[in-house]
């Protein structure tokens, strides 16, 4: 009995753990690898500092649902019973579609905030494709592999390699969700409301980078960093929000759709 509990406890956080990165990957490939949407570009598209804003908000959120699933995941360490890895990884993919299934439902179709490509002349295409490739797919991945084995006995192993494992692939996923991805030059910028341009301009020469584009209102720049600088520093002047790529004639001239 305390083998099959725990065994449910490790299931949920896998799909706790798996949500996040599946919230992960739509953001680091569509919001910023592929740009071809952001989480609000069907809501007010000319104002691009409100959609940066909102995909800050979204990863933030990404964030806490990852560290829910770790705490869970080594607050069980010690649990009778042991833990599969098996099933661990099983939960993860079942949570990674279980996000795709959802957002499908809730943000393309029933409240219609973005598609999966905006620019598309058919999104209904696109929707279905991503549902079934990133939802469908991983979750019956996942229930298959969760299903009992013939050669399994009573007891489930420790498997610290396993949680490790999982623990390096979501913070990994974080990471790649704040920092600037290998090979690509621009690194988006949103300051606070009423830095100014001056201020934001000073700020950016503070750390000798090149300003591809900027909003009118100055708090929003596209900026190209040198070889192995890091825009942390910008949030000492006054940054809210410095993610891993953007580009302006990318995912933002799609919002004119």
């Amino acid at each position: 009995m305390a083998t099959t509990a725990s065994r449910r406890y490790h299931s949920r956080s896998g799909y706790v753990l798996g949500f996040a990165l599946g919230g992960f990957f739509d953001g680091i490939l569509l919001h910023q690898i592929l740009q071809w949407h952001h989480l609000l570009s069907s809501i007010d598209s000319e104002d691009i500092r409100f959609q940066v804003a909102a995909d800050g908000y979204f990863h933030a959120l990404m964030y806490v649902i990852a560290a829910t699933g770790l705490w869970m995941l080594w607050a069980s360490r010690n649990r009778p019973g042991g833990m599969s890895g098996r099933l661990l990884f099983a939960g993860i993919l079942i949570g990674f579609g279980a996000w795709h299934v959802v957002d499908a439902l809730m943000s393309h179709w029933l409240l219609g905030i973005h598609r999966i490509r905006m620019d598309s002349s058919n999104p209904l295409f696109w929707d279905l494709l991503w549902l079934a490739l990133f939802g469908l797919v991983p979750v019956i991945l996942g229930w298959i592999m969760s299903g009992p084995r013939d050669d399994e006995s009573g007891t489930v192993r420790s498997s610290a390699p396993a949680r490790t494992l999982a623990t390096l692939l979501v913070l990994g996923a974080a990471a790649l969700g704040v920092w600037p991805l290998r090979g690509s030059e621009f690194t988006t910028v949103l300051f606070a409301p009423g830095m100014g341009q001056e201020h934001v301009i000073r700020s950016l020469a503070s750390i000798n980078a090149q300003v591809a584009w900027m909003d009118v209102s100055g708090e929003l720049a596209v900026i190209r960093l040198a070889g192995g600088q890091s825009g942390w520093g910008l949030f000492q002047h006054g940054a809210i929000l410095v993610t891993g790529a953007g580009h302006p004639a990318g995912c933002f001239n799609n919002l004119r759709t």
